[in-house]
């Protein structure tokens, strides 16, 4: 559920630059790029069909831009089930990530039905997979300024300009991400914030040097445009704030530019530059409460997007099993697993990530 992004050393982008340019009818424009992803997140129908409301599911945010979902509808419900063909097995090898993610989604779903008169309920079915279901009838009032957000929220991968968040903002995102079975720790004390800081980069550190996690976070990249339009899914390095490349080249300026030194010095950097950092924690560490821990991080996401700021998840204390601990006891909840950590503040806008067309079974 984060992104990671590469920097690329003048020499190493001179000396490619003729072969870039000889490639750029190949690898597509970030105009087309905006103009197709744009399409995904135009207005919801004023009564929409449940394939209208899938497409709001699928705005929401997942590990390595996967999207490990597919959807069943059935009458007055849809049914969104785990894909683990898209799971990513060395970053999230028990599935967490995947179930957080359908969580987001399934928050996505329900605000777009409520904001259409149809409010639901969401549960989880164990019996088929951990599968989430939503149901029509019934469930929460509709809240327009969540909803709203959908369209425009985004993981933004970039530096913030270092804004404190007022007292009554900083209430309101915790109001919002109220869910039963899941507290949230928001962090604004620079002491405090340091310590996550050195948990982030101890985390990417052990990452880095395993080369299972870099080969599959390789997997997932996507360098130019056409190739990012024509998979649907994956980390843009557009969207990152990387340069776009022809995807011949960029898994090898990947290989020789990705090192602990300047991924590190960039985390420290964005976490210096974020207003706080919140810290997800369900009460067991189970499917259902994953779930839970998805759709309160997705409502945190959506009244930060209302309220102007820009958030992204910096997972890497969550993701390595050894740093769980520390940042429970950082947070007050030792004993406990956190799920998710984001760090918001004000910042830029970033282009946004694409989608796969919904996949949706019978």
């Amino acid at each position: 559920m984060h992104r990671r992004r590469f920097l690329i050393g003048s020499g190493v982008a001179l000396a490619g630059a003729g072969a870039i340019l000889g490639e750029v009818g190949r690898m597509g424009s970030m105009d087309e790029y905006t103009a197709s992803v744009s399409a995904a997140r135009v207005p919801l129908a004023a009564r929409p069909e449940f394939a209208d409301l899938i497409r709001f599911a699928t705005l929401a945010p997942n590990g390595h831009n996967t999207q490990p979902w597919r959807f069943r509808i059935d009458d007055n419900r849809i049914e969104i089930l785990p894909d683990f063909t898209r799971r990513t097995p060395v970053v999230d090898p028990d599935d967490h990530h995947v179930f957080v993610s359908l969580g987001c989604a399934a928050e996505n779903l329900s605000l777009a039905s409520a904001a259409r008169n149809r409010p639901g309920v969401v549960r989880v079915n164990p019996a088929n997979e951990g599968s989430v279901v939503f149901t029509a009838g019934g469930g929460a009032v509709a809240e327009p300024a969540l909803f709203e957000a959908i369209r425009h929220r985004q993981s933004t991968r970039a530096d913030y300009d270092g804004r404190p968040v007022g007292v009554d903002e900083l209430r309101t995102l915790a109001a919002a991400a109220a869910m039963p079975g899941v507290d949230v720790v928001l962090l604004t004390e620079r002491t405090q914030m340091d310590h996550v800081r050195d948990l982030i980069v101890a985390g990417n550190t052990e990452q880095i040097a395993d080369a299972a996690f870099v080969r599959e976070l390789k997997s997932w990249l996507r360098f130019s445009p056409r190739h990012a339009l024509e998979s649907g899914d994956g980390l843009f390095s557009a969207a990152s704030g990387s340069p776009i490349l022809p995807e011949w080249l960029g898994p090898h300026l990947f290989d020789m530019v990705y090192r602990v030194g300047p991924e590190n010095d960039r985390y420290a950097r964005q976490l210096r530059t974020s207003a706080g950092v919140a810290v997800f924690v369900s009460e067991r560490a189970d499917i259902d409460h994953w779930v839970r821990a998805g759709r309160a991080c997705q409502r945190f996401a959506l009244q930060a997007t209302a309220l102007g700021l820009r958030h992204a998840f910096v997972n890497q204390p969550v993701e390595v099993a050894h740093l769980r601990p520390e940042l429970a006891a950082l947070v007050g909840m030792s004993g406990r697993r956190p799920d998710i950590v984001m760090r918001f503040g004000y910042g830029p806008t970033t282009p946004y990530s694409a989608r796969r067309a919904a996949v949706i079974v019978a």
